[in-house]
């Protein structure tokens, strides 16, 4: 009987250790780096395991896509005309050997303009090899310069080597599995002392810090980079003084300094991209929890639905209207309209709610989408009142039409050109206002409003998106890529085909017979969905999708940006001659009534079948 107590009880530490070797292999955190870095750091990244990440990133919806056979055969033309650095593999395999855990870059002061930074990594293995690895790293980024000194510095047992060339110092120390990095060898000296205890007050590090905790519990248990930052003391450093001016600078920097903290981490979560991030400051603006009274406006071809609330507590600063330029312009010459009108902020908030949405529709049948964005209504009189006035402000823009359809009013107007033409239309309910691109699709959202059923709500899609996130209190954001992706295929890929005939320089580059079928890519695209909340002391927010919002925003913004230099590129090949002189661009001829393919380069056979088959599409 004593026998088979004791088997159970080994059993039972055999399996807590097994549960606890599991659960720490999974679980992540920067107690273990805060507990190092004084308790006055400004920033500090943290990557708790770049074998596990690594690892974890090739799982990644995104990597499938980068994966597919049909995208690496597109991509080989234009990956070819790339510049490659092939340095990088080799030092993502040195730091895969390493087994580099819980590397962290941390900036511990600004004096005087001059950052103070210290970094480090664990690692596992031989320390003679490792030491051999992070020597090739110093020389790679110091280089070879005449100026070129080194020193070596004791300090408690361990030796110090610091590198100068130039302008950039860099001090490096290894104490039992970790290695340390600074830009300044006393910042390491102060390390050692914490790591091999020599401090022994453990409220003079970053982990007893009530700020840093307070972001710290938000975070993931898991993740595969954090990062933190003082945003108040970071202000502080950079601009000291700014208090001191009366000017709208210092009011906005003292607006900035309310930022307490800012904390992010990056997780993987079953092949999707996961962001938290917690900003500590107070809550701006108490308007109860978000309703999304929009949502029955979105349908079931909405490929963006957002959600959030409008704060107009203190006056948006505009320039001049005598130094205004295009729709700021425009802004400010509704701003004194409705300032002559006696309509103030407390006016306008009396008339409308502060839930701003906007939404994206884009039916199939249709080659572009359309952008509302909505407010909800509180007096109908006084936001009748308000619109009229918008919509008489700007005495140089074209004339506003009204008129009255179901109890809905609707003001609109035209602005483009002879080609491409808007009828941009404010639709007005005693429950909802919705602005629009022209004034069928308002219509339409106007109606759907009134009904107060949603398509979007009932989709499977959306629904374990919400799922996916907490309840959004003060914003909500869903993106659908597939969506996009498959009305972008549609509507761009005839008109890449017309633009390779005019601009045979395209083929150069990419070749546009091998461009993916949109299913190879839809496939791995899931819907991106954020919700934010404010708790307590900040405000929180999570998102999650093949990419997150906040890295599709910075996305969006590089496509846009390379795409406009790619343009540049080719349109300029195309008018210079052989020795720069401006040359005119294959074009059809003035007499012609037509483009045919004939008109431009030459053009394969099947390339002028494809042209036609675009030409003749609705």
């Amino acid at each position: 009987m004593k026998r088979f107590q004791l088997l159970v009880i080994v059993s039972m530490i055999t399996a807590g250790a097994i549960w606890m070797g599991l659960y720490r292999s999974r679980h992540t955190s920067s107690a273990a780096v805060a507990a190092l870095l004084p308790k006055d750091t400004l920033a500090f990244v943290h990557m708790p395991d770049f074998n596990r990440s690594r690892a974890e990133l090739h799982q990644t919806d995104l990597y499938q896509i980068w994966t597919e056979p049909a995208v690496e055969d597109f991509l080989q033309k234009p990956r070819a005309k790339i510049p490659m650095n092939e340095a990088l593999a080799p030092t993502l395999q040195e730091c895969e050997s390493l087994q580099m855990k819980d590397a962290f870059v941390a900036v511990l002061t600004i004096e005087y303009g001059a950052w103070k930074i210290v970094g480090g990594f664990r690692f596992k293995g031989d320390p003679g090899n490792a030491e051999k690895i992070v020597a090739n790293w110093k020389a790679k980024l110091l280089g070879k310069t005449p100026d070129f000194k080194r020193e070596t510095v004791d300090y408690q047992g361990h030796q110090i080597q610091a590198d100068t060339a130039g302008i950039v110092h860099l001090s490096t120390v290894r104490d039992g599995q970790w290695f340390f990095v600074a830009n300044d060898p006393e910042q390491l000296k102060s390390l050692l002392d914490r790591v091999d205890g020599r401090v022994k007050d453990p409220n003079s590090a970053l982990a007893a810090d009530d700020v840093f905790a307070a972001a710290a519990k938000r975070m993931p248990s898991s993740y595969t980079a954090l990062a933190f930052a003082r945003i108040d003391r970071v202000v502080e450093k950079l601009m000291p003084l700014a208090d001191k001016d009366a000017n709208e600078s210092a009011d906005q920097l003292r607006a900035i300094r309310q930022i307490r903290s800012l904390c992010g981490a990056t997780s993987f979560d079953g092949g999707k991209i996961r962001d938290t991030i917690f900003v500590g400051m107070p809550k701006l603006l108490d308007a109860g929890n978000l309703m999304r009274v929009s949502l029955p406006i979105a349908t079931k071809d909405t490929f963006l639905y957002a959600a959030g609330f409008l704060n107009l507590t203190k006056p948006v600063p505009l320039p001049s209207s005598q130094g205004a330029l295009g729709w700021m312009g425009g802004l400010q010459k509704i701003t004194n309209a409705l300032s002559s009108n006696g309509i103030t902020l407390e006016g306008w908030n009396s008339a409308f709610g502060p839930e701003l949405s906007w939404v994206g529709d884009w039916p199939a049948n249709s080659h572009w989408p359309s952008l509302f964005a909505t407010l909800p209504v509180k007096d109908p009189a006084k936001a009748n009142k308000i619109v009229s006035v918008i919509t008489t402000a700007n005495e140089d823009s074209a004339a506003w039409t009204h008129q009255e359809k179901d109890g809905v009013q609707y003001f609109s107007t035209r602005s483009g050109g002879q080609f491409f033409s808007l009828s941009p239309t404010i639709g007005l309910s005693d429950r909802m206002l919705v602005a629009g691109a022209d004034a069928g699709s308002v219509e339409a959202a106007m109606k759907r409003s009134a009904n107060g059923n949603s398509e979007l709500a009932t989709s499977k899609n959306f629904q374990n998106a919400e799922r996916a996130v907490p309840t959004a209190k003060q914003a909500f954001t869903y993106i659908d890529p597939a969506l996009i992706y498959t009305r972008m295929d549609a509507t761009l890929r005839p008109m890449l085909f017309m633009s390779a005939a005019f601009l045979p320089g395209i083929a150069e580059t990419v070749d546009l017979n091998k461009l993916p079928a949109p299913e190879v890519i839809t496939k791995h695209l899931s819907p991106i969905v954020m919700s934010q909340s404010y708790d307590g002391d900040g405000y929180i927010a999570e998102s999650v999708g093949p990419v997150t919002v906040y890295q599709t925003i910075i996305g969006v913004g590089g496509l846009g940006g390379a795409a406009a230099v790619l343009y540049h590129y080719q349109t300029r090949g195309q008018t210079r001659g052989p020795a720069g002189s401006p040359v005119a661009p294959a074009i059809a001829p003035a007499a012609s009534s037509s483009v045919s393919p004939s008109s431009g380069p030459d053009a394969s056979p099947e390339q002028m079948a494809r042209w036609d088959r675009a030409l003749s599409q609705p």
